[in-house]
Formats: C-alpha cells, structure tokens, sequence
C-alpha cells in the first residue's frame, strides 16, 4: 500500500507541535545535545530500536555529545509522511530519558 506525503500545511501544522524540530527540503531533521559521548551513543541505539519497532529507519549522526536524525520516507518519494511525524513524536518521548536537549 503506497504512503502518501504530507502537504505543505500539514507539515507546518505538525512541526508546530514538535519544538525543535525543522524542515529541512523534504526531510524533517532534529539535533539533540547530551551530556557525553557515551549519553550521545545510547540515545542513538534507543531511536534504532524504535525504529526497527516501527520498520522506518531515518539517518543518524553521532557525533561526540550530538545526535541529529534526518527523517523522510523512501516509499513515498522521499518526502515527509505520517510515519516520519510518529517516528519524531517517539524520540522526542524518549530523548529527555537520555538528557538529550
């Protein structure tokens, strides 16, 4: 069943709700900041366990005490869909756990 994208104002309406997070093209995109490397390391292998949870898988940067998630969906053309919105609304669930700001 193909996943149809968001239009624009639907994006904007639900980025309203989620601070934080940005359009960037056709991806949304989120940075968090944690308090060291190895909080940056665990945050990013609990969003990978949401997603496997989910089967939507987005790209994730580590850096030192960073973690940026880049999210679209491939079967929609690599636009922003309902699934890349449930995805961002779970990390933001579980990121303050991690002391991610």
């Amino acid at each position: 069943m193909p996943v149809e994208p968001l239009s624009q104002k639907e994006i904007e309406d639900r980025l309203a709700e989620l601070p934080g997070w940005s359009l960037d093209g056709d991806r949304l995109t989120r940075s968090y900041r944690l308090g060291s490397h190895l909080a940056a390391t665990a945050l990013v292998v609990h969003i990978a366990q949401v997603q496997e949870e989910l089967n939507h898988h987005s790209d994730l940067t580590l850096g030192y005490n960073t973690v940026t998630l880049t999210v679209s969906t491939h079967s929609a053309g690599g636009k922003v869909t309902r699934m890349d919105f449930k995805l961002a609304e779970r990390v933001e669930a579980l990121a303050p756990a991690h002391g991610a700001g």
